[in-house]
């Protein structure tokens, strides 16, 4: 996948530092945050993991549950969002350490 920002793009490591959450008991970047530092969209990113699943084993890639989304969005009090007004329309997906770097 490649970056708006070309090749040599440099992110710096409080921006990645401040995405990785613990889910699952994983260190996990959510496909949002993980898109953000490609300068991806998170459609894009997503496409192109579905397009490449076999470089993503069961260990590297996770779907949250409803569940877990709910408890996220309740940590981070973030507002509901309305159907028809933009927002997600599929659970989350988290990627861990190696699916971060794979992808």
């Amino acid at each position: 996948m490649t970056s708006e920002h070309g090749p040599g793009y440099l992110v710096p490591v409080e921006r990645i530092e401040g995405s990785i959450l613990s889910i699952r008991g994983e260190r996990v970047m959510l496909d949002a945050d993980l898109a953000a530092v490609y300068g991806v969209t998170t459609k894009v990113l997503n496409q192109a993991v579905k397009r490449n699943r076999d470089r993503f084993p069961a260990g590297f890639i996770f779907q949250l549950t409803v569940d877990e989304y709910a408890a996220l969005r309740s940590q981070f009090v973030t507002s509901n969002e309305m159907p028809g007004r933009g927002g997600r329309r599929h659970l989350p997906f988290a990627f861990t350490e190696h699916g971060a770097a794979n992808s």
